[in-house]
């Protein structure tokens, strides 16, 4: 099985896709794909959520699509179900890491604390989520972990934006960020696909 860091390959931008409607999600995701990005989040908030995830790699075979929100058993079970090549969590516990541990694709599970890093590693875990990053430390939390835990990885997630990324990035235990802010969700209600298209090739720079 290959890594998450291994899926996301060059690319250090995790981008977010969160719509209300299936079409919107396929419109965002295929916008994605035309501006350079390969791998994509789909979180599972929306009604419409797994659907999406199975209609995206319908529509872009090419794509890795992941689904984030992964909460439980049931949502984890969708999630593959819907043909997710990865799994992202918000955050852990013990329950939900046993429903993780027969995952047959990459898991990202999200900390926030170093509890939750220890808790992750003692379950095996060496690419991780911060989230919500910009209120768990944000880039310095990360590099003091680093000096702790130098054989751990991290994908921040939450208060990133094209003001910061850099600092994230910069760190040695930092192989992406999770944005949002490549598809705002006024831009997909609006149907600004344009919008998308730009972010996401300036946020891939």
């Amino acid at each position: 099985m290959p890594t998450f860091s291994e899926l996301m390959n060059t690319q250090t931008l995790l981008p977010i896709i969160q719509a209300d409607t299936v079409e919107d999600g396929v419109k965002v995701a295929t916008t994605m794909l035309e501006a350079g990005l390969n791998l994509v989040e789909v979180v599972l908030r929306t009604p419409a959520s797994i659907e999406m995830v199975a209609a995206i790699k319908a529509a872009c075979p090419e794509m890795i699509v992941g689904a984030g929100t992964v909460t439980n058993a049931d949502i984890l079970k969708d999630a593959l179900d819907a043909g997710a090549d990865f799994i992202i969590t918000p955050t852990i516990t013990p329950t939900l890491l046993a429903a993780l541990a027969d995952s047959p694709v990459p898991v990202v599970p999200g900390v926030s604390t170093m509890s939750d890093i220890l808790l992750a590693i003692e379950h095996g875990y060496t690419e991780l989520k911060l989230f919500p990053a910009s209120l768990s430390g944000g880039a310095p939390f990360l590099q003091a972990v680093n000096a702790v835990f130098p054989q751990l990885r991290f994908c921040p997630t939450g208060g990133i934006s094209p003001s910061n990324k850099a600092d994230y990035l910069a760190l040695p235990n930092v192989v992406a960020v999770g944005g949002t802010w490549v598809a705002k969700k006024e831009w997909v209600k609006a149907k600004n696909w344009q919008a998308i298209f730009d972010a996401c090739q300036e946020a891939s720079v």
